[in-house]
């Protein structure tokens, strides 16, 4: 009799452990969830650093004006009225145009000919 409980039970425990090991619900879920959870942590960190940076730029806005202009200076290209404004235009070089016999690959002995 008692190997029949033996053997029932090795059966239960056998059952047991396949379904914490290869069910869905199981250990590999726990190990997705974990790599899940560490992903979500690292995104929140880097949101977390953001809003940080944000909440420092909304403080920067109200406190000063200074904040201010130097966004319209370089977002929106304004200029205080006691400034002058220059632009500086770069000078187009254009190529030198190459005799005909250069841009052929005619060498001026067959050209004279």
């Amino acid at each position: 009799m008692t190997k029949v409980y033996a053997a029932v039970l090795c059966v239960l425990v056998l059952v047991l452990q396949y379904r914490i090991w290869w069910s869905d619900d199981g250990v590999s879920e726990a190990f997705r969830l974990r790599e899940a959870v560490a992903e979500q942590r690292a995104t929140n960190e880097q949101l977390r650093r953001r809003n940080e940076q944000l909440a420092a730029e909304v403080a920067d806005l109200k406190g000063g004006l200074a904040a201010i202009e130097e966004r319209a200076r370089s977002e929106l290209g304004m200029v205080a009225p006691t400034e002058t404004f220059f632009q500086v235009v770069p000078r187009l070089i254009r190529p030198v145009p190459q005799p005909v016999s250069e841009r052929v690959g005619v060498t001026p002995r067959t050209a004279q000919r």
